[in-house]
């Protein structure tokens, strides 16, 4: 029986080649957007599923209270980790301490490669159940021991055994290479792990950690903890949350730890007021919600030309029942014709993926490769095709079923109005689902332009950033500076403790002439050199710059806009910020210039609070050069090269510009809305085609009336409105519908931007304007290929 359903499914779709194109094309296309997306939002759900231990690991955050507003992030002081072992062992299997991710810079021989790693405690290594290939898993133990991921020891030592092997960290310290293991996915948190040094080297060697040994409120670390068994998230969360604040009563800044599970890092990062608040999560709802729409409008065109082809198939119907064929079997029978169209696009839609994946991967900047050697994804595929098949075939399968045998036998059947008004609502659906997804997608792009538009500050085109991590740089400050200027592809050069466009380091515990009681100050801090603000092309709009004229430099501070307001210092020059902690060591630091706000952080977010402290050359982590504009990039950059290489041969040569750092800070939308603006085109493509077919039929259908008009003189625009009217109005419907389901949800997107693009008439302008010449052009092709018949030949037809 079944065998019989297909053999008369397939003479249906070659008796009817441009229906069944359509509807092939059409739900291939809608299937292929469908699996991409769930290929996609599959990698963004797995991203840590390598690690073994992944549903027991869990980074600790700190959330803290300045004036009435609580910030949450990662970074938390040196003795939390003491107290934390101290008072959670029991709860926790292990408990790491870890840097930030950051270049190193290793020498071997002649070789002087920058690599990127942590320094951790040793138990990373069983937390993350590392694979050691070489060497000795307990290889951390050793204070002056490295150990090394595949990658990076093939890039130090090429074939060399590096067990034992002896590198320089940085120009200052040599390491044994006591271990190697197995290269960290990319797509993981960790990805970034090319070496791994002991933890208690890092502490102990730097100096301004040894300082801040029992420092709470210099929050510049991580911690890792792995849950012992039978320990919930829950649980852990609140057992360490009041930790920091009983071990440190005296902090009025409400300090709560909070354990945040590696299954959310990334997917549900962001916190409001110490409360989670969603994260990359949002997006995978956001394209799973389209990658369903999509297929619905596809399923949609599928429904409105089997329906509305009815009355063709109409005799069948009545032959097939008058022999006693049941309803039930007559549904199995559509069923296995939608079963049949579903297969077909489907092993199209596959072909779709596979080639555009590529395409696919550097609009999403993802590796996704395409899974044909997983179990998973062919059970998942069969059972999409089954409910692809139950969705689009339902509807047509009970309606065809459903008519009466005598009437279609005695030949009284047609075809009432009320009929059509299922497939114009389909239509009205599909194009608001179109036109919202237009609208939406205009909305983003217009949030990222508007944002993009926004000063920055500073000139940030044609100036470079070089990291000066190496201890080669120490005390060269002046005679590099000088090396550079002189060479004539560099017109001004700085020092900062961090990049241009990222804040390093927040501060608290000054006092102030003024100050109000009790406040609770939260400030961004750059450490820079003379000629920073200059270099930068920052706007002082009070005092002066740092000044090799002034000897009194060395303890004098520039403030922002924003930092004057928010200290709320009347008239800032030549007033004094004192350290309130170290108050008898550092002299007052004397405000000596106010400069223009400049965007640093996220430019979605307000320009934070910032200082500028002169830099003593203690603390610089890079150098920055404006280039000249009279040579052409590359010139530049190879006179820089040489000179560097000159004064540094020890030290590879690595720069970045900063216009393209700044840039960077606008990918993850960007990406959004590349996905969003493809996916957009994909679906008014699919539900053009539907309207291009449905065209096609209506066209068919009144043949005999069109020739009939044209023989009393109805004129190809005539007839031309006559057939295009009907779906113009469904459009206009549409319209209607959309905008306002638009407007409410992105509006609700844009609040979550403190500098939001205001939703104006003209992104509904253009979108419906859009929907109606899209409309237009593709009912007119059917529209005029029906007028311009011959109308002898139309009423034959009729």
């Amino acid at each position: 029986m079944f065998k019989n359903y297909i053999k008369i499914a397939w003479r249906n779709l070659v008796k009817n080649k441009v229906y069944s194109f359509i509807n092939v094309f059409g739900l291939a296309l809608g299937m292929a957007v469908t699996v991409l997306i769930g290929l996609w939002i599959i990698d963004e759900l797995s991203r840590n599923d390598s690690f073994a231990n992944k549903s027991k690991i869990a980074s600790i955050y700190q959330s803290q209270t300045f004036n009435g507003e609580i910030f949450t992030g990662a970074a938390i002081p040196l003795p939390l980790e003491f107290e934390m072992k101290e008072k959670h062992s029991d709860i926790f299997e292990h408990i790491v301490m870890s840097s930030w991710n950051s270049d190193q810079i290793f020498k071997y021989g002649d070789k002087n490669l920058s690599i990127e790693g942590y320094h951790s405690s040793k138990d990373i290594l069983d937390m993350l159940d590392l694979n050691i290939i070489q060497g000795d898993p307990n290889g951390l133990d050793d204070l002056k021991s490295i150990m090394l991921s595949q990658k990076s020891a093939q890039a130090i030592f090429g074939n060399e055994n590096p067990i034992g092997k002896i590198i320089n960290l940085n120009n200052s310290t040599d390491l044994k290479v006591t271990g190697v293991f197995e290269n960290v996915p990319n797509r993981s948190s960790f990805g970034d792990m090319h070496y791994l040094i002991p933890w208690e080297f890092y502490k102990t060697s730097r100096e301004w950690i040894v300082d801040n040994a029992d420092n709470w409120d210099n929050n510049s670390f991580q911690m890792f903890v792995q849950l012992k068994d039978g320990v919930t998230m829950d649980q852990a969360d609140a057992l360490v949350r009041d930790t920091k604040k009983k071990a440190q009563p005296e902090n009025t800044h409400n300090p709560t730890l909070h354990v945040n599970a590696m299954a959310d890092w990334d997917l549900r990062d962001n916190y409001v007021n110490g409360i989670k608040s969603g994260g990359r999560i949002e997006n995978v709802w956001l394209f799973g919600i389209i990658g369903i729409f999509v297929l619905i409008l596809a399923c949609i065109n599928f429904m409105n030309l089997s329906t509305a082809r009815s009355e063709k198939r109409s005799l069948e119907v009545g032959i097939r029942k008058s022999i006693g064929s049941t309803r039930g079997q007559l549904i199995n029978q559509f069923l296995s014709e939608s079963l049949l169209v579903v297969i077909i696009s489907y092993v199209v839609s596959i072909a779709i993926v596979f080639f555009s994946l590529g395409y696919f991967n550097d609009l999403a900047s993802k590796n996704i490769s395409f899974p044909y050697d997983q179990l998973y994804f062919w059970i998942i595929s069969i059972v999409f095709i089954i409910i692809t098949a139950l969705i689009s075939g339902s509807y047509p399968a009970l309606y065809l079923s459903s008519f009466k045998p005598i009437k279609v036998l005695k030949g009284t059947f047609k075809i009432g109005k009320l009929a059509a008004l299922p497939r114009k609502i389909l239509v009205v659906t599909q194009f608001t689902v179109s036109i919202a997804l237009i609208i939406g997608t205009l909305v983003v792009m217009n949030q990222i332009d508007y944002t993009k538009s926004r000063p920055t500050g500073y000139n940030n085109n044609g100036i470079i950033q070089i990291p000066i991590f190496s201890n080669a740089f120490e005390g060269r400050y002046e005679f590099t500076r000088e090396q550079f200027l002189n060479s004539g592809a560099v017109i001004d050069f700085a020092s900062s403790s961090s990049p241009v466009t990222e804040v390093w380091s927040n501060t608290a515990g000054y006092d102030w002439d003024g100050k109000p009681e009790g406040f609770q100050e939260d400030l961004a801090l750059t450490s820079v050199s003379y000629d920073y603000m200059k270099t930068m092309q920052m706007e002082i709009i009070a005092g002066r710059d740092f000044s090799r004229s002034f000897h009194t430099d060395s303890n004098a501070v520039i403030l922002n806009e924003t930092a004057v307001k928010y200290m709320n210092i009347k008239d800032p020059i030549g007033k004094y910020i004192t350290d309130s902690a170290d108050r008898e060591a550092e002299p007052p630091m004397k405000i000596i210039g106010v400069v223009k706000d400049a965007i640093v952080q996220s430019p979605y977010e307000p320009v934070k609070q910032h200082i500028y402290p002169f830099d003593n050359f203690e603390n610089s982590s890079y150098y920055n050069l404006r280039l000249n504009p009279d040579h052409t990039i590359s010139e530049n950059l190879s006179t820089i090269e040489q000179v560097f290489k000159t004064n540094y041969p020890d030290v590879p040569f690595e720069y970045e510009f900063i216009d393209e750092n700044f840039a960077q800070k606008f990918r993850s939308e960007e990406r959004v809305a590349s996905l969003a603006k493809v996916f957009t085109i994909l679906a008014v493509i699919i539900s053009c085609l539907g309207l291009f077919g449905l065209a096609s039929y209506v066209a068919e259908q009144r043949t005999k009336e069109i020739g009939v008009r044209k023989v009393l003189g109805a004129s190809i625009t005539n007839l031309w409105l006559l057939l295009s009217k009907d779906f113009l109005i469904l459009v206009l419907i549409s319209i209607l519908v959309a905008a306002p389901l638009a407007y409410y949800f992105m509006g609700n997107w844009v609040q979550k931007f403190t500098y939001r693009t205001e939703i104006g008439l003209s992104v509904f302008i253009i979108a419906g304007i859009g929907a109606i010449v899209l409309t237009i052009v593709t009912v007119s092709f059917q529209a005029i290929k029906a007028a311009r018949v011959n109308p002898v030949k139309s009423l034959k037809t009729g």
